[in-house]
């Protein structure tokens, strides 16, 4: 019976003397991206395409209320079968319109994801480095996980992941 008691408290004790030593880290990813060069240049360029994405949409709503001006000025002097036809025409119009942005807003969600993978891909392999040569147990991201508590115990590392990217 003595021999089972101390089995059983060598059995919890010995994974929380494990746990005491166990150390814990945190970072915030979305602090070390903003400061990363490969960011700012994702960023103009992401900016570069949705302002032709802008502009391309803007100069094709000015054609179509334009020709819908048009449409309107002249509807009562236009036959029937002619102002029909300009009607569908105007509604070809719009639906390419609406078309374009979804297009658009798809292309600019695939661009961002291209852009990002490889940046978030540095990021992960410093911060694995990082882990490492702290021997933490876990590092948590503040950014991507909530956490709703963080302890003093928890060592912040996200300036040592800025070092390792070669980030002041």
């Amino acid at each position: 019976m003595l021999k089972k008691i101390a089995l059983l408290v060598v059995m919890f004790a010995l994974p929380l003397g494990v746990m005491a030593q166990a150390k814990f880290a945190h970072m915030n990813s979305q602090e070390v991206i903003a400061v990363m060069p490969e960011f700012t240049k994702a960023q103009a360029d992401l900016d570069a395409m949705s302002k032709k994405y802008q502009d391309e949409m803007q100069r094709t709503n000015e054609e179509f209320q334009k020709k819908y001006q048009e449409f309107l000025a002249q509807a009562d002097s236009l036959p029937k079968n002619i102002a029909e036809r300009r009607q569908k025409e105007l509604q070809d119009m719009a639906q390419r319109q609406e078309q374009f942005q979804q297009e658009a807003y798809q292309s600019m969600q695939k661009a961002q994801q291209d852009a990002m993978a490889p940046i978030y891909q540095k990021l992960d392999e410093a911060i694995q480095a990082v882990g490492k040569a702290e021997s933490v147990v876990y590092i948590f991201d503040l950014a991507r996980t909530p956490i709703p508590f963080v302890g003093a115990q928890s060592i912040d590392v996200t300036a040592k992941v800025k070092t390792q990217l070669g980030i002041k």
